[in-house]
């Protein structure tokens, strides 16, 4: 067997609106597509010996057992790798529940889809389970544990921190859009000039001068005891001599803790002798020049989380420990505790298992045992000198016992401090009571506290400690969202974009938009290029400047990697004809139509999806919808936006020279065609259907009418508005047209308009590689019916084909409907355009398809401006 591809989906896609984290592995099963499992001597016993868990798989039998059903009936290799894929992560601590196996129609090739929760960790489950399957199928041996552990590292070493991910958790419960800005913890809430950021459990709220002083640890307690707080005594020390004169001062038994530390890194507690002593400024001092010595304040470890300034959870922290029997060694205690299967590796549960490292070395040197000595009964032993549970310790959630003295001494230091995500850490023997009562003391303050003991704990009730960090980063009545008009389709997709920034920046918004030219921020090109994919979205909604965003969405990253945006507030589909079709497994335009519905269906439930009602194949998303609906149409008569109306619905239609809105019975004109310089005077009737769902979006967004109507009005179609889409220019003799039509649908569109241009009609076109024969041969029979000269130049990109093979289909189709067509071909654009112009007839009219509009236009207003300055006259 052999992987042909994978492809990573990060949102909205061709297999899943709702799961947006897929793997898609295109798989060729080679001769194993003639052995089904049922073939294959010991196959499933194999199966059931290495993964026995895989039973709770009910697959399409419907109960437990279900796959394992299948497979002695017989099943396809494809299938057998899904759902290896799937028990493989949850074994990992990655639990995974969708699966798909589709054939793509050619013999022995699959798509086999899973869910994933790292990137990383999906990709590798993807190898692994087609080695896994070919040891199953070749009764080879297999260390299964070896990619189990495997995948454990990469789960913890890309995903995010539990403190990190219970926020994001959080935000997506709230329908709160996220995007990972990095590899770490870096997250940005919310899109556009909305967003918020957070990393780990800094926010983009907190205070720098905050973090800063919590950092200092000094300077934390300078402040603190200034404002009468409980600190410990201590004071900075940067040598032995330093520290000498800090004991003699201070007294057994001291901590030692580095100045800039933070989550216990460094520090070392209840030092009793000197060489203790030196041992503690030695590990501080690999985190900071600087060591803070401070008496050593018996009692309980307590951690208190303060948000927003006010008091959140409280929890009593443990070091990693053991209880010994009298019968078994440390190693062995260490070992059994480990066995409890609240702990993992990592964060994986809520508890981690004990690692034996330096710092428990050192413990069990001061204590003169090893691992192999017996702890007398009942004897209990701190296998580390902080209570972090990243190490292995534990969590008694407090949270009710706190006394109301403690809790407002902890609202008042967050405010000391200006921290509005604090931790602080308390020494006393509970906070029951006044901490002015116990001799307790505060011993940190922490930005960034982590909050998996408060969500997690070990013991008593988990608090969620995300939520009040939403409530402040989003308080009632604020949106962490943006508008979002997402457009699809197969023609007019960018024209409409276009059209729909321009609108939308006529109302008063900072808009960004993507199109097949490039990426806009408040109409400045910020990347050139086919920018309708996912990267291209993320960046507009990553913008903090953008209040808007309109996105042109193509067939190419949808099936690459899904939506860059999770929901949009309205979709338009412009229209489905057969374009790309052979590509990617998609090979009827039913197939296309159902990638274009992801946008669709991606509409949120209160949004509106706009569909053209002249098209059949977008007629037939509306089954599917869960939003509303408004439809329009060319026909004011069509019979869809006559049943749609009659119930009241919104539509938009050309009727009588108009543009006009229906709502329900009643008819808003917004303005004459005429007058509308896009349909150059009516003459672009595709351009007409593009101005009817631009219309609707604006309306269902309450914009005025009359401000639509201006934005109609000053949307100047050429090389500045609309670049590539029926630029004009005109010339002394004729007139040149630059269009980005490329297939026989768009060949349609422009053909109607220039039917009702009286000229001489010369067409330079160019066929794709990567089309069916049948797509290339069609273009070329649209092509003879539009123009009474062609120009067939190459595309710069052959994409698997020679110009000889694009060139001949062509030119079979041309002849198809008119074997004297005179047809010139050159191999550059730019050959071909310097031709066409410097020959042109007069009063003629050429039409430049081009695929590499920028080139082109760059190259025609050089000759304009070569004509009008008089240096040429071109044209015979």
């Amino acid at each position: 067997m052999k992987i042909l591809d994978i492809k990573i989906m990060r949102g909205p896609n061709y297999w899943s609106v709702r799961r947006h984290k897929l793997i898609q592995m295109r798989l060729d099963l080679e001769e194993m597509e003639n052995h089904p499992t049922n073939t294959i001597n010991g196959f499933k016993e194999r199966l059931e010996k290495m993964f026995p868990s895989m039973y709770s798989h009910r697959c399409s039998v419907g109960s437990p057992g279900g796959f394992f059903s299948r497979v002695e009936e017989g099943t396809w290799m494809g299938h057998v790798i899904e759902h290896i894929a799937l028990e493989l992560q949850t074994l990992a601590g990655m639990e995974c529940g969708f699966g798909r196996t589709r054939s793509t129609g050619k013999h022995g090739i699959y798509n086999v889809v899973f869910s994933y929760m790292e990137e990383k960790a999906g990709v590798y489950t993807a190898k692994a389970s087609v080695r896994i399957a070919e040891a199953l199928i070749n009764n080879t041996p297999y260390d299964l544990s070896e990619d189990i552990q495997n995948l454990r590292e990469i789960r913890e070493e890309e995903r995010l921190g539990p403190s990190t991910g219970c926020i994001v958790d959080e935000a997506m419960a709230r329908g709160i859009p996220f995007i990972r800005l990095n590899r770490h913890s870096l997250v940005q809430l919310g899109y556009g000039i909305n967003q918020k950021r957070i990393r780990a459990t800094i926010a983009s709220t907190t205070g720098s001068i905050a973090v800063d002083i919590a950092c200092d640890k000094e300077e934390t307690k300078n402040l603190l005891e200034a404002a009468e707080i409980p600190v410990p005594r201590g004071r900075i020390v940067y040598s032995e001599e330093g520290l000498k004169d800090a004991v003699d001062r201070i007294n057994f038994p001291i901590v030692t803790k580095p100045v800039d530390g933070n989550h216990g890194k460094g520090a070392t507690t209840n030092i009793t002798n000197w060489e203790e002593a030196v041992r503690g400024l030695g590990a501080a001092k690999k985190y900071s020049r600087g060591v803070i010595v401070e008496k050593f304040i018996t009692g309980q470890d307590h951690r208190v989380l303060v948000i927003n300034y006010k008091f959140v959870a409280a929890a009593i922290r443990k070091p990693a420990a053991i209880i010994g029997d009298g019968k078994h060694t440390i190693q062995e205690l260490i070992d059994k505790t480990n066995e409890d299967p609240r702990r993992g590796y990592g964060h994986e549960k809520s508890l981690t298992q004990i690692k034996i490292d330096a710092f428990t070395e050192d413990i069990l040197t001061k204590n003169e045992l090893t691992l192999d000595s017996v702890l007398p009964k009942d004897k209990e032993l701190f296998l580390k000198p902080t209570a972090n549970l990243s190490t292995g310790g534990t969590a008694t959630d407090v949270t009710d016992l706190v006394h109301p003295d403690n809790i407002f001494m902890c609202e008042r230091i967050a405010r000391i401090i200006g921290l509005d995500i604090c931790g602080i850490d308390i020494m006393a023997e509970n906070l029951t009571e006044p901490l002015t009562q116990t001799g307790g003391a505060i011993l940190e303050v922490n930005a960034a506290p982590g909050f998996r003991m408060h969500i997690d704990p070990t013991v008593g009730i988990p608090r969620n400690a995300a939520e009040p960090v939403i409530d402040m980063l989003y308080p009632p009545g604020s949106s962490a969202r943006i508008p979002i008009v997402a457009v699809t389709g197969t023609n007019g997709k960018t024209t409409t974009t276009r059209l729909m920034a321009h609108l939308v920046k006529t109302m008063g918004y900072k808009v960004g938009y993507t199109t097949t030219d490039g990426v806009y921020i408040q109409n400045q090109l910020m990347m050139r290029g086919d920018c309708t994919g996912p990267v291209s979205a993320e960046f507009v909604l990553k913008d903090p400047t953008v209040n808007y965003a309109v996105l042109e969405t193509a067939r190419g990253g949808i099936l690459r990697a899904g939506l860059g945006f999770h929901r949009c507030d309205i979709a338009i589909v412009t229209n489905i004809a057969e374009d790309h079709l052979g590509l990617q497994d998609i090979d009827t335009i039913e197939q296309l139509a159902r990638v274009k519905s992801v946008v669709a269906e991606s509409v949120m439930p209160e949004g509106y999806c706009i569909l053209n009602a002249d098209n059949v194949h977008t007629l037939n998303m509306a089954k599917s919808l869960k939003c509303k609906i408004a439809y329009f149409s060319l026909d004011e008569n069509n019979p869809v936006i006559k049943e749609h109306t009659a119930k009241g619905g919104l539509a938009a239609v050309y009727e009588n020279g108009y543009v006009t809105i229906c709502k329900g019975t009643w008819k808003i004109r917004v303005e004459k065609v005429i007058n509308i310089p896009l349909t150059f005077g009516g003459k672009a009737t595709y351009n007409i259907a593009n101005v009817l769902p631009t219309l609707l979006a604006g309306f269902v967004q309450q914009f005025k009418v009359e401000d639509m109507r201006v934005a109609l009005h000053t949307f100047i179609p050429g090389p500045a508005q609309t670049p590539g889409r029926m630029n004009i220019f005109r010339f002394k003799n004729f007139e040149v047209m630059v269009d980005y039509a490329h297939n026989t649908a768009g060949f349609e569109a422009i053909g109607e308009m220039l039917s009702k241009i009286s000229a001489k009609h010369i067409g330079i076109i160019a066929g794709v590689g990567d089309r069916r024969d049948e797509d290339t041969i069609s273009l070329g029979r649209q092509a003879a019916k539009m123009f009474d000269e062609i120009i067939i130049r190459q595309d710069k990109n052959l994409r698997g084909r020679t110009e000889e093979e694009i060139i001949g289909l062509i030119t079979k189709g041309i002849k198809e409907i008119d074997g004297n067509k005179k047809i010139t071909t050159f191999k550059r654009e730019m050959d071909a355009i310097d031709f066409a112009i410097r020959n042109a007839p007069k009063d003629s009219f050429i039409t430049i398809c081009s695929d590499v509009v920028p080139d082109a236009l760059d190259q025609i207003l050089k000759m304009k401006e070569e004509e009008d300055s008089g240096k040429t006259e071109f044209g015979k």
